[in-house]
C-alpha cells in the first residue's frame, strides 16, 4: 500500500498550486486579459489552463506541508510576483491613456469623458480611443502571446521559493514610471507643439482685435486642428507603437533577470 508524507502530498500539490497562484496573480493586474469585460471565469480557466502546461516543465518545487506558514508565504510570494509582472505591462497601456490625456486637455476635449470598460474609471474620450486602438495593435502583435511566454519564462530565472522579489525589482518599477510618462510625451509632442501654435496665433488676434470673441472662434478651429493632427500622426504611430511594445517586453525580461 503506497503511503505518503505530509511534505511528499505537498510537494505533489504544490508543484500545480504554485504556478496557479503566479499565474492567477498575473492574470489579475496583467491588461487585455485582467480587464473588467473578460469574465473572472473565463479568466479562471485561462490560469487553470496556462498552469497545467507549465507545471511539467517546473524544476522542483519546495516540499512544505500544505498549511503551514511556509506555505503561505509562498503563496504571498507567488501571486506578488505574478501581479508585479501585470503591473508592469499595465503600465504600457496607461502609457496611451496619458497620451490621450495630454492632448485632450491642449485641444479643448479634457470636459468630454466616458467609463472605461477595461479599468472601469472616467477618462478622456480620446485616451478610450487611443487604449482601444493599442489594445487592437497589441493583439495583432500577438502580444497576449508574448505575455503568457514571458509568464513561463518567469519560473526559471525566479524559481518558486520563499525568498520571493529582490529589493531592485521594486526599484525598477519605479523607473519604468518614469519612462512611460517620457515616452507619452515624446508620442503627444507634434501634437501639443502645434496646438500651441495655434494658441499663440489666437493670443496675437485677441491683442490685435480685441473685439473678436476668442472663445466661440478659437475652440472649433483647436478642436478640428488637433484632429487634423492626430491624422496626420497615425502615419508613423504603428512604428512607434511597435518600438514601444518591444522595449517593454525587453524591460520586463530585465526585470525578471
Amino acid at each position: 500500500m503506497l503511503t505518503f508524507t505530509d511534505a511528499e502530498i505537498g510537494a505533489m500539490v504544490g508543484s500545480f498550486l504554485w504556478p496557479l497562484f503566479r499565474v492567477m496573480g498575473f492574470f489579475l493586474a496583467a491588461p487585455v486579459l485582467g480587464s473588467n469585460f473578460v469574465p473572472q471565469r473565463v479568466r479562471l480557466i485561462l490560469a487553470v489552463a496556462v498552469a497545467l502546461l507549465i507545471a511539467p516543465t517546473l524544476p522542483d518545487v519546495p516540499a512544505v506541508e500544505g498549511i503551514s506558514l511556509t506555505a503561505m508565504l509562498i503563496v504571498g510570494q507567488q501571486v506578488l510576483i505574478g501581479a508585479a509582472l501585470g503591473f508592469f505591462l499595465q503600465m504600457l497601456f496607461q502609457l496611451f491613456v496619458l497620451l490621450g490625456q495630454m492632448i485632450a486637455m491642449q485641444m479643448g476635449l479634457g470636459f468630454a469623458s466616458m467609463i472605461d470598460p477595461s479599468n472601469g474609471v472616467n477618462v478622456a474620450i480620446l485616451s478610450t480611443f487611443y487604449l482601444m486602438f493599442v489594445t487592437v495593435l497589441f493583439i495583432s502583435f500577438d502580444g497576449h502571446l508574448v505575455m503568457i511566454e514571458v509568464i513561463a519564462e518567469s519560473f526559471e530565472l525566479i524559481p518558486i521559493s520563499t525568498s520571493g522579489l529582490d529589493v531592485d525589482v521594486y526599484y525598477q518599477l519605479v523607473t519604468t514610471i518614469s519612462w512611460a510618462f517620457s515616452s507619452a510625451l515624446l508620442l503627444a509632442l507634434p501634437a501639443l507643439t502645434a496646438l500651441l501654435m495655434t494658441n499663440f496665433a489666437f493670443g496675437i488676434m485677441t491683442r490685435a482685435a480685441p473685439q473678436m470673441n476668442i472663445f466661440a472662434l478659437g475652440f472649433p478651429i483647436a478642436l478640428m486642428f488637433g484632429l487634423f493632427i492626430i491624422w496626420l500622426s497615425m502615419g508613423f504611430f504603428l512604428d512607434s507603437a511597435e518600438g514601444i511594445f518591444a522595449e517593454m517586453f525587453v524591460r520586463m525580461r530585465a526585470l525578471l533577470q
